[in-house]
């Protein structure tokens, strides 16, 4: 059995979320939420209210025991891109990118 959550729009850029989705891809829930709890990162916050709510979805959709719960996969992908702009010299204007990401995580028991 195998159960998602998905996280749309996540204001953090796909590229920093990455480097905490990889520390806990292929771990038990029960690890990947201690890695999660102690990183210093935002992706790290992000992530481990996700994971909660995969392990709430696969407990009450599919009746699955927590303890026997890993991490199956973690996916971030680019999302939209927020535009803006900022005032420089002489007229000009510079764009700055606001990036976003769509996250999903997968759990199984299997």
């Amino acid at each position: 059995m195998q159960t998602a959550a998905k996280l749309r729009y996540a204001r953090i850029s796909p590229q920093k979320c990455r480097l905490v989705a990889d520390q806990i891809r292929g771990k038990t829930v029960e690890d990947a939420l201690k890695v999660l709890k102690y990183s210093p990162k935002k992706a790290g916050v992000m992530l481990s209210k996700l994971l909660d709510s995969a392990i709430a979805n696969a407990e009450h959709n599919y009746g699955a025991d927590v303890d026997e719960l890993k991490v199956q996969g973690v996916v971030v992908q680019q999302a939209p891109t927020f535009g803006r702009h900022r005032a420089r010299a002489k007229g000009r204007g510079n764009r700055i990118l606001k990036r976003n990401s769509h996250i999903s995580i997968q759990v199984s028991d299997e």
